[in-house]
């Protein structure tokens, strides 16, 4: 997801050329930032809700990508909104999209490896 993010803003948007403080505080704070995102994400997959409405792994971890990445988006727009003056309602809807797809690939991500290092371990077990 920091990757997806860096090169969203970095790369295809430039936004990081605008920063007015050093880069690498920034970057510092932006992994600070993803790392909560990831728990967060790892921990609504792992929860009673999601593991009974959506049980196969993938799907969970799309599923909690598509729900964290709507609930981000919403908290960053309302606070970005009120600093920001120059939004318009596609700006809202391709920020909306690349929000839910980043975190999606979070989720995907986790689902993966949950498959991967423990449903593999128990199959191996037996």
């Amino acid at each position: 997801m920091y990757g997806a993010f860096y090169f969203w803003h970095g790369v295809f948007l430039n936004d990081l050329s605008f920063i007015t403080f050093p880069i690498w505080i920034f970057l510092i704070l932006a992994a600070l930032v993803y790392l909560v995102i990831s728990y967060v994400l790892y921990r609504l997959f792992e929860s009673k809700l999601f593991k009974r409405l959506f049980y196969p792994p993938i799907l969970r971890g799309l599923m909690t990508g598509l729900t964290v990445g709507f609930i981000l988006f919403a908290f960053v727009t309302v606070l970005g909104i009120s600093f920001t003056k120059n939004f318009n309602v596609t700006y809202i809807l391709v920020d909306c999209a690349w929000q839910i797809i980043e975190q999606i690939i979070g989720g995907f991500i986790i689902a993966l490896g949950k498959i991967m290092l423990f449903e593999q371990s128990q199959e191996t077990s037996h």
